[in-house]
């Protein structure tokens, strides 16, 4: 399996050089170079098989030439090793919880798979690899938890000062050991712009072996896929298209469901839910693309004004607007109807969702307005204690803080505060 650069196809690697370039040499993601559909058995009988197995089988095509099978089941072990439930909460709704992870956020899946790959390809290799990431939230805390000690990799995460919540902050910036937290002055925008820019700067690539650890990177989007076959299992017997609402900011998790669908997992359609930043909603409305600077919100991992991600959704449907429209719808919610969807939900259902939950809810309850017999999914992708402040502000109680949670709070908090992309290359080159 060879993955190509969605800027030139010519450009090929394999899933070892992928994952650990990160990102193409003229700045474009790499992409499967075919996504081969699993067996219709696979599907009837999904029932009877485990998680482990389901993941085994749904990754094998796009990894089995550079990880040999039973590396691969060890990699799949280490990295689901919790529980993902489909909770109902109310007729024709549940949500996919994923927030039992080591960090609990959906990012733990695609971190821990790629920290363990990259463990893995850096056996006998004498140069460490740098991983270079930006974060909105989630990602930087389970990027942190998941690469913590692994041998042969050093870990520099870019968050934006001041717009992640205090248990995030913790999370990715009290690790210490490999794990170092640039505090950047700027948006999660200007992060991920800084990023970028250092993957293509030799002076630091020609120095530093770089790779990412975004949604960008081939490791960290694709296993993604495994919850949506997790959650198709557990909603099968109920008879219905299922509906998929995937809260929304870089729109790798979307799209890693959307790569389940190719498999050939049945599923009826796909809803993008993003907050007050819209510029999915806006190009499935009027077909024009235009990226804008981020907005913050209470749905602080969804502030994203040019999801990376999206250019891999438009190959999946080779550009076809329409033929996309007929599979993703995208809605875009406020931050009052969040927290609005919050209190609702809460106190008929008692489920105390957090805000990207609640959008991803709203989202979901837009597309069943006009197709209500489906079985709608939303995604749960953090949980509602990493965003304490919004839900004591909204509900006016306090959830009790998870034992994962327990451990980073009273933890010091460490990091380089940095306002521009030259303060960090700078570091990138004076550090080891």
């Amino acid at each position: 399996m060879k993955f190509y650069s969605l800027n030139n196809p010519d450009l090929q690697a394999s899933f070892k050089e992928a994952v650990i370039a990160g990102i193409a040499p003229d700045k474009g993601l790499y992409f499967p170079e075919s996504i081969t559909p699993l067996s219709k058995d696979f599907f009837q009988n999904i029932e009877q098989l485990s998680n482990h197995e389901i993941a085994f089988k749904a990754i094998h095509q796009f990894v089995n030439e550079d990880i040999p099978d039973t590396v691969l089941k060890e990699i799949i072990a280490n990295t689901l090793d919790f529980d993902f439930p489909v909770v109902p909460v109310e007729e024709n709704v549940a949500t996919l919880e994923l927030f039992h992870g080591p960090t609990m956020a959906f990012k733990d899946v695609g971190a821990r798979f790629m920290a363990n790959c990259l463990g893995y390809f850096s056996q006998g290799e004498k140069q460490d690899v740098t991983v270079l990431v930006a974060t909105s939230g989630d990602t930087g805390g389970a990027v942190a938890n998941g690469f913590l000690c692994v041998e042969g990799v050093k870990v520099v995460i870019l968050y934006p000062s001041g717009k992640v919540s205090d248990i995030q902050e913790k999370q990715l910036t009290t690790l210490g050991q490999n794990i170092e937290a640039m505090e950047v002055d700027g948006t999660f925008d200007d992060c991920q712009r800084m990023v970028k820019t250092a993957f293509l700067d030799t002076e630091i690539t020609d120095y530093k072996k770089l790779t990412s650890a975004n949604s960008i990177n081939v490791a960290r989007w694709l296993p993604q896929l495994f919850y949506f076959l997790f959650a198709y299992k557990q909603a099968k017997f109920k008879g219905k298209e299922i509906v998929f609402s995937v809260p929304s900011g870089n729109f790798g998790n979307i799209c890693a469901g959307m790569v389940a669908q190719k498999l050939g997992m049945p599923v009826k359609h796909f809803v993008a839910s993003t907050n007050v930043n819209d510029v999915v909603p806006k190009f499935m409305e009027n077909g024009i693309y235009e990226p804008v600077p981020s907005k913050a919100t209470i749905s602080n991992a969804m502030d994203v004004g040019d999801p990376s991600n999206f250019v891999r959704i438009q190959h999946l449907y080779q550009g076809n607007l329409e033929s996309l429209r007929a599979n993703l719808s995208s809605y875009s919610i406020s931050d009052a109807e969040t927290r609005k969807a919050m209190k609702s939900v809460h106190s008929k259902s008692g489920y105390l969702m957090d805000p990207h939950g609640a959008v991803g809810y709203l989202g979901l309850k837009e597309y069943q307005k006009t197709h209500p017999d489906t079985y709608g999914i939303f995604l749960e992708t953090a949980h509602p204690v990493k965003f304490l402040d919004v839900v004591e502000d909204t509900l006016g109680l306090s959830p009790e803080i998870p034992p994962q949670i327990q451990k980073v709070m009273g933890r010091e908090k460490k990091s380089h505060l940095i306002k521009s992309y030259e303060d960090l290359k700078a570091f990138l080159l004076t550090t080891a």
